[in-house]
């Protein structure tokens, strides 16, 4: 059971599959920072540490940050004030078994979910995917803005993202099937893994997440 006010969330799912979304949702539902590894790479650079200015040196040599400095930044992210007071919603990490148990060294960990939707889905969904390369905003060529590739709420344009190609995309869900898959599988094992069916609108799917946590946390 969380403490009052306070809950410790991991969000996992294919791309494509809304995750970031309903990761939105979430967050200010139990008004909990949503928080992804860029966002902890940019606190960490921003702010200057010791840790922070070493992850830099990798992103500047267009290297993968290795999880030793990964693992740091994460650690400092989470005894910000925010996380301490409210919480977190931890996206995109961990992606492997190793990052998985370092984690639960630093912090607990009260849920832990997987949002479901079929691979023939999320490639579906992922190629017709366009994004507003000012704001973010993701918009589909099913569902495109008033105005023809220009972003409805800051003007800029609307685009399909590089690593939304068919073969960048079969990378991505080849590496989670490999390395992902296997994580939550691990966190299934710990017994705090929450399965939530990903199809349908999204007020549909955040009220499944929704009960489905509260389900997870009431300690019955």
């Amino acid at each position: 059971m969380p403490d009052e006010g306070v809950v410790r969330l991991l969000i996992f799912g294919r791309q494509g599959a809304g995750k970031g979304t309903q990761s939105v949702r979430l967050a200010e539902h139990y008004r909990a920072p949503h928080i992804s590894t860029g966002d902890m790479l940019r606190s960490a650079v921003a702010n200057g540490t010791a840790i922070g200015l070493e992850a830099q040196s990798y992103m500047d040599a267009g290297k993968l940050v290795p999880d030793s400095v990964m693992l740091g930044v994460v650690e400092e992210r989470l005894h910000e004030p925010d996380v301490e007071a409210h919480g977190f919603l931890l996206d995109g990490f961990p992606r492997t078994v190793g990052q998985a148990e370092a984690l639960l060294a630093l912090t607990q960990v009260d849920v832990a979910i997987d949002l479901e939707v079929p691979e023939e889905v999320v490639l579906e969904r992922i190629s017709s995917r366009r994004v507003c390369q000012g704001c973010g905003r993701i918009y589909s060529t099913a569902e495109p803005p008033a105005v023809p590739w220009t972003c409805d709420t800051c003007g800029s344009q609307v685009v399909q993202r590089n690593d939304d190609t068919p073969e960048a995309v079969a990378l991505r869900l080849a590496a989670y099937a490999t390395e992902t898959l296997p994580t939550i599988g691990w966190f299934d094992g710990k017994g705090i893994l929450v399965r939530v069916d990903g199809l349908g609108t999204p007020d549909e799917v955040t009220a499944r997440l929704i009960a489905a946590i509260s389900a997870a946390t009431s300690g019955d």
